[in-house]
Parts: structure tokens; C-alpha cells; sequence
């Protein structure tokens, strides 16, 4: 189970994840990318950084390489914000949970919708 410390620097760590990518990238380039999420290693020196990406597929792409392109920046705008003995290396990784249970929703909207509400209207009139 992780320390209070430990989840004290994932927080903070996402705060300034998520405000770098704010001020660095224009939301019309690489779409609106969001920090859900921070997987912290034990020795806080690497960290997995679950976005979420919203916009076209070609944003989504763009901003995913983007992310990779300037991790190395984003690494040192977060060691200015955060100050830590190791600053982690960053790696991002798209978080698509927020789809999937999206899509789970309207399969189920989609069920609900084809399945009688009252089960006495399955049966005919026309006897």
C-alpha cells in the first residue's frame, strides 16, 4: 500500500504534468490531452502518465507523439514546480478507460432501448 508521501507526490506530480501540457500545447494542435493519472514507481524515479486525449483521431495521434517528442521538456517544467531529489522519467501512455465505459453505456442505452419496459406488451391483441 502506498505511503501517504507517496500519493502526496503522484498528486502533485499530475497537477504539474497536466499544467505544463496546458501551457505548452494549443489545444487545436494536439487536441485537449488531460492527465487522469499517475503510476508511481517505489523509488519515485519513473512515473506512467495515463492521458486522455480528446479530438479527431489525427489530434490524438499528434498529441500522443507531441507528449513523447517533449518529454525531456516536460521533465524539466515539472522539476522547476515540483521539488524533488529525482525528478521522474516520464512515460505517457493513452488512458482509453473513459471510452470503453462510454461504449459500455450505450451498449446498454442500446439494450434498454430494444427491451420491452412492460412485459405484458409482449403479448398480441390479436387473439
Amino acid at each position: 500500500m502506498p505511503n501517504l508521501r507517496h500519493e502526496r507526490v503522484r498528486e502533485l506530480l499530475r497537477r504539474a504534468i497536466g499544467e505544463a501540457i496546458r501551457r505548452e500545447f494549443h489545444v487545436s494542435d494536439v487536441g485537449l490531452i488531460t492527465v487522469n493519472d499517475i503510476d508511481l514507481g517505489g523509488d519515485l524515479k519513473s512515473a506512467v502518465v495515463f492521458v486522455t486525449i480528446l479530438g479527431n483521431a489525427d489530434q490524438q495521434k499528434r498529441g500522443l507523439h507531441v507528449l513523447e517528442e517533449n518529454r525531456i521538456r516536460i521533465q524539466a517544467l515539472v522539476a522547476n514546480s515540483v521539488v524533488l531529489k529525482y525528478t521522474p522519467t516520464l512515460k505517457f501512455v493513452v488512458d482509453d478507460s473513459i471510452m470503453r465505459g462510454n461504449r459500455v453505456l450505450q451498449i446498454i442505452e442500446e439494450l434498454e432501448k430494444n427491451t420491452p419496459a412492460d412485459p405484458s406488451e409482449n403479448t398480441s391483441s390479436d387473439h
